[in-house]
């Protein structure tokens, strides 16, 4: 329930401070009085966009402020939800518009999106202004106001989950369809370059060891030559390496009988004459390894030639990259070949999960039928003493030709005023003060299938006068009975009268400019207020008379 708003710096307002009781409140004032000002201030509590003109002339920013009591309508999983400190009792909607274009939301005093506010604003208020009436002709609309008295959430939700996977395998297979059909146009082209990889035979780490093999052979000759010279000068005859090495070994080992440094040098150089002797016999025996043989070059050169030729069209730069890319190619091969399997697999998945949705949309439609039912006798017992004494409602039901989010189901709400008439959709034949009273009874009904504390109605009874405006206000009088709070702004002094709480919204000039209130009456305020609704600016004893036999207060 909305307990008290706080509006600051806001169009025509200057500061203003108001609470608000339960059950059925009326706001009156004359044309141009600020309404509509307040209605907006509450409009930025519910996330609508704001606008920096709103803001008062000279003040750098406006502040709009409720506080709502929400102890009964079990709110805190929104609040964990979204991280937001719960108190069990009060909530406060904060909303602040700077004069530079920056907005900021509160939600019990912590920063929260304008999405979150909207979120939380839809399950505390309902504010139904003129343009709504124009719902009527949205089929979303009407729909929903079906759902809502269908208490179909479950059902729905389970629907719903059923028609996101159907949807979502539709997707995939679509463009799995998609990927087949461009793989196949590229079949011949990855089949080409993979038997092309394929025949090359490419083995890892052949590159390195043909390129070395290659230097090999293209310098055998010099290669033999420098071994042949360095096996000479290491075992030539007199001069060579290990005969001198082993004189030295001779002439130390005399110098070592008379000197005893001389022995350390004889095994330092024995070992050496060792290694020398191991080192000559490789150099020999890899002479024998090495050949002049132009056969084995011509062949290790086109091997290189080719793997070089592939590494350039692919555009790599190693064999590993070409053994990878071949791997790639018989992939997208054995994809391409498979192609078939898989998309009759999710044809099959598709069809199951369609049978599946027609399946949980028959429930909804069900359940739905029957919610369809009882409004069309909810209404007619509503309207007609609304002075419609031959009204007909009906909710037809058709079944769509594909199933969407909310099910096969196509409403329409379809109205009839007169008698022997001919039901036609309702936005399109009645009148403004039929479809007012219309909003009004289903409004009534929704009152009681959700838990929606605070309900503002915006001239909810324009187009009707005299005896079916106070049975409107009847009808709001009994939903601000039910537990909930229902406030009408009006210009009909039958509506003004039945409220349990009057307020007034009034312009005043000062010195500075002009400024929109709002203050509560007291009950000679009122018979006022409505006398001057009843005679105008001239008031006269019969109007106040009539005024209090309105408000069932006595006579003076």
């Amino acid at each position: 329930m909305l307990q008290a708003i706080y509006i600051q710096n806001y169009a025509l307002i200057d500061k203003l401070d108001i609470d608000f009781t339960p059950g059925f409140s009326v706001i009156t004032g004359e044309t141009g009085a600020g309404k509509s000002i307040i209605l907006g201030a509450i409009g930025l509590l519910l996330g609508q966009r704001a606008d920096v003109k709103a803001i008062k002339k000279g003040a750098t920013k406006c502040i709009v402020e409720a506080r709502f009591r929400i102890a009964t309508y079990g709110l805190e999983e929104f609040f964990t939800e979204n991280d937001i400190e719960y108190d069990e009792e009060e909530c406060i909607l904060r909303r602040e518009v700077s004069a530079n274009g920056k907005s900021r939301a509160f939600i019990n005093d912590t920063p929260a999106s304008l999405s979150q506010m909207k979120i939380l604003g839809e399950k505390l208020i309902d504010v139904h202004s003129q343009h709504q009436n124009l719902l009527l002709n949205k089929e979303g609309f009407q729909l929903n106001i079906l759902d809502i008295l269908a208490q179909d959430e479950q059902q729905l939700t389970d629907y719903q989950q059923s028609y996101r996977e159907y949807k979502q395998v539709c997707h995939d297979l679509e463009d799995f369809i998609a990927q087949a059909e461009k793989s196949r146009q590229d079949e011949d082209y990855i089949r080409f370059q993979l038997e092309q990889l394929e025949e090359a035979n490419l083995q890892a780490g052949e590159q390195i060891s043909l390129e070395q093999e290659a230097e090999t052979l293209s310098h055998a000759e010099d290669i033999l030559a420098g071994l042949y010279k360095a096996g000479q000068l290491m075992d030539g005859d007199e001069n060579g390496t290990l005969a001198l090495a082993k004189e030295c070994i001779q002439t130390l080992q005399n110098v070592s009988k008379v000197y005893p440094p001389a022995k350390e040098w004889l095994e330092r150089l024995d070992s050496c004459y060792i290694e020398l002797k191991d080192l000559s016999r490789e150099i020999s025996g890899s002479q024998e390894a090495v050949e002049f043989n132009p056969a084995r070059l011509d062949f290790v050169n086109e091997r290189l030639n080719l793997i070089y030729t592939l590494q350039q069209k692919h555009h790599v730069k190693t064999v590993e990259e070409l053994l990878s890319l071949t791997a790639d190619y018989r992939m997208r091969l054995d994809a391409i070949t498979s192609f078939d399997e898989r998309i009759a697999a999710l044809r099959n998945r598709q069809q199951e999960l369609y049978h599946t949705v027609l399946q949980k949309a028959e429930i909804l439609t069900g359940v739905r039928t029957q919610s369809a039912r009882y409004i069309e006798s909810q209404m007619e017992s509503l309207l007609i003493p609304l002075g419609m004494p031959n009204v007909r409602f009906a909710v037809e039901l058709s079944s769509r030709k594909e199933p969407d989010a909310k099910g096969m189901d196509s409403v329409t709400f379809l109205f009839s005023a007169n008698k022997n008439g001919t039901l036609q959709n309702v936005a399109s034949i009645a009148s403004g003060g039929e479809i007012a009273r219309v909003i009004l009874s289903l409004k009534a009904m929704i009152a009681g299938a959700v838990k929606l504390p605070t309900i503002i109605f915006d001239e909810i009874d324009t187009g009707v006068s005299g005896s079916i405006a106070e049975k409107m206000a009847l009808i709001m009088q009994d939903m601000g009975r039910q537990n909930r709070q229902v406030i009408s702004i009006t210009h009909l002094p039958q509506i003004a009268a039945r409220g349990i709480t009057h307020y007034k919204v009034y312009k005043e000039d000062t010195e500075t400019g002009t400024n929109s209130h709002i203050r509560r009456l007291s009950d000679e305020e009122r018979v006022q207020e409505i006398a001057h609704m009843l005679s105008g600016s001239t008031l006269t004893e019969a109007a106040m008379n009539n005024a209090r036999a309105l408000l069932g207060y006595s006579q003076p």
